[in-house]
């Protein structure tokens, strides 16, 4: 028998993460749906709930469609500009 490692070297050192938020505070918060049953409530609810606590204001939910895929970059360049934080859920 032979054995196979299916893992791919990590692409790590390309990617960096975006600096922390100060606050919440009066920020817009993107939603960003995997297409999931009940995940869009999800994010409704807790979009909602940071809207409660923080104040600022909440954009249409954007839908990646596929699950299992990675977001368009296309999709997450466009949400960019418009919302300050992005907020995704699974569902089920």
């Amino acid at each position: 028998m032979k054995l196979v490692n299916p893992t791919v070297p990590s692409k790590e050192g390309e990617a960096k993460r975006a600096p922390a938020l100060g606050s919440l505070e009066g920020r817009t918060i993107g939603l960003l749906w995997n297409g999931k049953l009940n995940a869009d409530r999800l994010l409704t609810e807790t979009a909602d709930l940071l809207r409660a606590r923080f104040g600022g204001k909440v954009l249409p939910i954007a839908s990646k469609g596929n699950a299992s895929a990675p977001a368009p970059a296309d999709l997450l360049t466009n949400l960019t500009p418009e919302c300050d934080y992005l907020i995704t859920a699974a569902g089920d």
